[in-house]
């Protein structure tokens, strides 16, 4: 199985910590949260790992190299000219995908048995799967609306008042997936998904377990609460 994370964003919410560094670098008693990440993927079995970075990725490289310290294989997609958003990353990194493949935000901290998942997926004909958890605006604003096995609205801009689902941050693509995607133009996965929801091509797959994430203060010190907690591998 493929994961690619998405590690290429600026981290605006957690300045001043990363002003001099990418939001997978931010030490978490005593570890960079993208290890945490790959500590997780190599338990599901997960070795192939596509980053796709942007903002000083080139630090990111420097400490996680091609990843056999890890545990995993790392390949590096990067956005050199400008930020191209989520699916344009994934566009920028077609050269180095497989023919379905996971992403996974590059600030989230999931509970996913990924092989159940994919088999899931494998077994159905769509080009695309949202894994999705039921979060009542808990967690953050739900934006998600599913009926039976697909997802039928998504947005994380309005919110209808039946969405009581939130995308767990971690989707499958089929390859083919990406011919919606113009290269080198900024687009959002949001974007990518909305074309595929009327199609009836993106399923949707309900979890349980909450995902912890870091892109915000407080999401940062609940993962750090998670931690003393025993909840996340170390």
């Amino acid at each position: 199985m493929q994961v690619v994370i998405l590690a290429g964003g600026l981290a605006t919410r957690l300045r001043p910590l990363t002003d001099t560094m990418p939001k997978s670098l931010v030490e978490i008693c005593g570890k960079p949260f993208l290890e945490y990440q790959l500590d997780f993927l190599k338990t599901g079995g997960v070795k192939d790992v596509v980053l796709c970075v942007g903002y000083q990725g080139d630090k990111i490289e420097q400490i996680f190299g091609g990843g056999r310290k890890f545990g995993v294989n790392i390949k590096y997609s990067y956005e050199k000219e400008q930020l191209l958003g989520t699916a344009g990353a994934l566009k920028n990194a077609e050269h180095l995908l497989g023919d379905k493949f996971f992403v996974m935000n590059g600030d989230s901290y999931l509970f996913l048995d990924f092989a159940t998942v994919m088999s899931y997926f494998n077994g159905l004909s769509q080009l695309a799967l949202m894994v999705v958890y039921k979060n009542y605006d808990r967690y953050d604003r739900s934006n998600t609306f599913i009926e039976g096995n697909l997802v039928k609205q998504y947005s994380k801009k309005k919110k209808a008042k039946d969405m009581i689902y939130i995308d767990y941050g971690a989707s499958i693509l089929r390859k083919r997936a990406l011919e919606l995607v113009s290269p080198n133009q900024v687009y959002s996965l949001e974007e990518l998904f909305q074309q595929l929801i009327p199609q009836k091509e993106l399923l949707a797959y309900e979890v349980t377990k909450r995902f912890y994430e870091i892109g915000s203060p407080e999401g940062l010190a609940e993962f750090r609460k998670a931690i003393s907690k025993g909840e996340i591998l170390q």
